[in-house]
């Protein structure tokens, strides 16, 4: 199972998303930030708690791809990974 920590204004997010569309991937999509409101960042504490604690990191996008236990930030990254295994 993949699953892809992200949100929509990101264009690095975006870009992974675009990706996994392209190569016909399912994956499961979690949004630690929900957007701006007040000129302050909005989050899904829950999710953006899961997102710290499994990669130590505040940042998106991140995979984590269960099937070869691997996790990843980083777009481009992510992409060559979704390429080399389900390309």
């Amino acid at each position: 199972m993949l699953e892809l920590y992200q949100f929509e204004g990101c264009p690095h997010c975006e870009k992974v998303r675009e990706k996994l569309s392209e190569l016909g991937i399912s994956y499961v999509n979690h949004n630690p930030r929900l957007g701006k409101s007040h000129d302050q960042e909005v989050t899904n504490q829950q999710t953006h708690e899961e997102l710290v604690e499994m990669g130590g990191m505040d940042q998106v996008p991140y995979l984590v791809d269960t099937q070869r236990e691997t996790s990843l930030y980083e777009s481009d990254d992510i992409v060559e990974h979704l390429e080399t295994y389900y390309g």
